[in-house]
């Protein structure tokens, strides 16, 4: 089902650029050193800066996967631990039942560690 979805969406994504790109632009226009670019090279010129443009987008995307990812991890460690402690507070009564529980926790752990 995802690649079906995956697949869909990339000719989608695809027939917009050819869209884009062979219709045309309306009041846009490629400016270089002055003079409007015109000719069978001004489609060329397009697809070069689509593909450049395409190159830094999925860069930027593999950057912010990496960067959201961290930041991820740290919100959700902030979030349990504020967790534990509403937990502590509203449930006073179970420290006496934590309390050696997380002593036989700690005294299983290391002796498997041992083995």
């Amino acid at each position: 089902m995802t690649k079906k979805v995956a697949i869909a969406l990339a000719l989608v994504m695809l027939a917009i650029v050819a869209w884009g790109l062979l219709v045309e632009g309306g009041p846009t226009s490629i400016i270089i050193n002055g003079h409007e670019l015109t000719g069978p090279l001004k489609g060329a010129v397009g697809v070069a800066g689509l593909i450049v443009a395409s190159i830094a987008l999925f860069c930027a995307a593999i950057l912010l996967v990496f960067v959201f990812a961290g930041v991820g991890l740290f919100v959700l460690g902030c979030m349990v631990f504020l967790g534990l402690i509403l937990a502590g507070f509203a449930f006073p009564f179970l420290l006496l039942l934590l309390i050696p529980l997380a002593i036989v926790w700690v005294f299983i752990a290391l002796i498997r560690q041992g083995s």
